[in-house]
């Protein structure tokens, strides 16, 4: 009979120090989900924009306001980081990126970039008059 060890099947998360990519691979799939909720906002507007100018009143009186407007922030975030996390996947997928300093390199871009790009085309829409 052979004697049983006490050890995980799998490695454990002691294993592992802690590190940017992992942080950021968990986002990844949080955003996924974010974007899953925030299609239900999008569905809302649709229907409100079909069923006429009361309907669509009420949800541009919730989309500019104060906490809409954040809610919309954060969804134009979790597009933009979930789009750079999935290219920098696709990096990975193609064979690419898995030296330390290329993992860590595409990360910050995808957390960079996903600010960046959220704030540049929220001015563009408030330059463009959306604000009104």
């Amino acid at each position: 009979m052979t004697a049983r060890i006490d050890r995980p099947l799998s490695p454990h998360m002691q294993t592992y120090r802690w590190s940017l990519t992992m942080t950021m691979s968990i986002v990844h799939r949080a955003t996924g989900i974010a974007l899953y909720s925030g299609t239900l906002l999008l569905a809302w507007w649709l229907i409100a924009c079909a069923a006429g100018p009361a309907s669509y009143a009420t949800i541009q009186a919730f989309t500019g306001s104060w906490i809409g407007r954040l809610i919309l922030f954060g969804y134009t975030w979790a597009l933009m980081h979930h789009l750079l996390s999935g290219v920098r996947h696709f990096v990975w997928d193609l064979g690419y990126g898995f030296k330390t300093a290329d993992r860590e390199w595409l990360t910050w871009a995808a957390l960079i970039g996903g600010l960046v790009l959220t704030v540049l085309l929220w001015v563009i829409a408030f330059s463009m008059g959306a604000a009104r």
